[in-house]
């Protein structure tokens, strides 16, 4: 396969909308397409983790799991706190249901970021995902994917953090600051869109009156994020970035929990893909010196 050690993969959130990262995944593996750098936030997080164990078509298999009350719920909000039953997502899922290769992940060249939001100081961190450990390995997802209001605050080491989108949507200066020279990045939104100022702020001020520092990263969050679509604008014209993102809006709710419309989305980013791959593989070899070549 080729390990692109050059070149560092960087994944965006989006909730559900992340299926469509799951079938650009997937793609890559088929075409094996591999990195030796992943960074993600949030759902581009959770659906990172299956590619870099080389577990083809896993997210998929898990979709079926989203309509399950044990997955998304009211009932979990009232008696955990949280919509998102992350025991049930990120410990029974992968250990029970559709098990997780964790030995594969860490075997695994590549080494993979998350990014999460100090609650604290309202910035974002990166940590390196260690499978050693399933339960660090499950908390750092979780704390990734933990979206205000619907979701609890999740506790590592004495520090509380939420959605690593809060700070930082999509990690390309991480990514830069990290080694790599240029970026592939998938996106989950169009070519079109751009975040707007957040609602409620009176209500968010209230709820995490405690966090004034993430409070003032959520209300900065729509500038920060248009700020940078236009960063990377740049580097993509420079030839530093290559961008996938979806052709037109996606079609589902950030919460979506329809099987049928989220397997939808899969697909047709498998669609979009076809175009895509001659051109991605174009760029690629634009500069192949620090490619390395391991066995399949």
């Amino acid at each position: 396969m080729n390990l692109h050690s050059d070149v560092g993969l960087v994944l965006e959130g989006g909730g559900f909308r992340g299926m469509y990262t799951a079938g650009v995944l997937d793609v890559f593996f088929k075409e094996k397409i591999f990195f030796d750098y992943i960074i993600g936030v949030s759902a581009g997080a959770a659906y990172g983790v299956s590619y870099v164990a080389g577990q083809y078509e896993r997210n998929l298999k898990v979709n079926k799991y989203v309509s399950d009350k044990r997955y998304f719920s009211f009932g979990n909000f009232v008696k955990m706190g949280s919509f998102f039953n992350w025991d049930f997502i990120y410990k029974e899922i992968p250990t029970k249901l559709i098990p997780f290769d964790y030995e594969s992940f860490s075997k695994s060249p590549t080494r993979m970021r998350v990014g999460v939001t100090n609650c604290t100081t309202g910035t974002a961190e990166y940590k390196d995902l260690d499978a050693s450990s399933p339960e660090s390995f499950r908390d750092l997802l979780t704390a990734t994917s933990s979206l205000p209001f619907i979701s609890k605050m999740c506790k590592i080491d004495d520090q509380y953090y939420m959605d690593g989108g809060i700070a930082d949507s999509i990690p390309v200066k991480q990514a830069i600051k990290d080694g790599k020279k240029r970026l592939v990045v998938v996106l989950t939104r169009d070519s079109e869109y751009r975040k707007e100022q957040m609602k409620f702020g009176t209500l968010l001020k209230l709820a995490y009156r405690k966090y004034p520092n993430m409070t003032q990263a959520l209300l900065d969050r729509a500038d920060t994020y248009n700020r940078t679509l236009e960063e990377l604008a740049v580097l993509e014209k420079e030839g530093r970035a290559f961008v996938i993102r979806p052709s037109e809006p996606i079609a589902v709710a950030r919460l979506e929990n329809n099987p049928d419309n989220l397997e939808r989305v899969y697909h047709s980013s498998i669609q979009e893909m076809e175009e895509v791959i001659p051109k991605l593989k174009d760029w690629l070899n634009q500069d192949n010196q620090e490619c390395t070549l391991l066995p399949d």
